[in-house]
């Protein structure tokens, strides 16, 4: 998360390296008052300037870090959440009506925890928790309830159910999720409070088990069997019946059997086999 000084207006040049600095920054940056914001709002609006929707975008970038630390409690980089918090704030800015004679940022918080939540969603879990709207209010509404109850008794889910219109039984599978927890692939070596083996403990170490060598390996034996039946193909006739019975039948045919059924000596039949198998090399090169 960085804010380059061209971002920043001429009167605060502030350079910005690292997510502490940005954060500096953003709260020197002063808020708009209402007159000064309406003014930049219309102006964006009816003259299409960008620097108006810049100049509102970096006056509010501090009500985006006050939201996007709510939700640092999903265990997800602060810098992330309030770069997604910019997103809904670009796209506030942009849909701003300054005839609403609303302040920007009660338009705006919707629009930033709107992305935050989107975010939360993707990434805070491998396994997603939450895919209708109704499950997503309930996901975010049971994490805060759960902050001051713990786990929650059944009086508490059937009012949580009801106040949120769900089932009750959606409530405790949506508990049940966020009491969860992740399981790393590979588990400390050293670490005695483990309670589980984690999944790399249950691979072999034999090369040959590794399932990304497995995969390469089907995938290649596919590829070459396609370039195989393909070069097969642009062999005539006879030599692809030669080589299907010196090569590729169970039973396997000799030459004299193929010299007799082509009225030619065993000779030929061999000086065809090779010159087809070298024309197969080839192809396989």
């Amino acid at each position: 998360m960085t804010l380059s000084t061209q971002l920043v207006p001429n009167n605060l040049p502030i350079a910005v390296g690292n997510l502490e600095t940005y954060i500096q920054a953003a709260y020197q940056l002063p808020v708009l008052d209402k007159e000064e914001e309406q003014r930049l709002a219309i102006d964006y609006r009816e003259h299409n300037n960008l620097d108006a929707a810049r100049q509102l975008v970096l006056h509010n970038l501090r009500f985006v870090v006050q939201v996007a630390r709510g939700y640092t409690g999903y265990g997800l980089p602060l810098g992330d959440l309030i770069q997604e918090g910019n997103i809904g704030l670009m796209k506030a800015v942009k849909r701003f009506k300054p005839d609403l004679k609303i302040r920007l940022v009660s338009y705006a918080v919707h629009w930033i925890r709107a992305e935050i939540h989107e975010y939360v969603l993707r990434n805070w879990r491998i396994v997603k928790v939450a895919t209708t709207k109704a499950q997503r209010k309930l996901f975010f509404n049971l994490r805060s309830s759960k902050k001051r109850l713990g786990w929650l008794n059944q009086q508490e889910v059937e009012n949580v159910a009801h106040d949120l219109g769900v089932k009750p039984a959606e409530v405790m599978e949506m508990e049940s999720r966020l009491s969860g927890h992740d399981v790393g692939f590979d588990a400390p070596a050293d670490d005695e409070d483990t309670q589980y083996v984690a999944p790399s403990a249950w691979l072999t170490q034999n090369h040959a088990d590794d399932p990304a060598q497995m995969l390469e390996s089907d995938d290649w034996g596919t590829h070459h069997s396609d370039i195989l039946a393909n070069a097969l193909e642009g062999l005539d006739e006879r030599s692809r019946d030669i080589l299907q019975h010196r090569w590729l039948n169970e039973d396997k045919a000799t030459l004299q059997t193929l010299a007799d059924k082509y009225g030619v000596s065993a000779e030929r039949i061999r000086q065809l086999e090779k010159n087809a198998m070298g024309k197969l090399r080839e192809a396989m090169a």
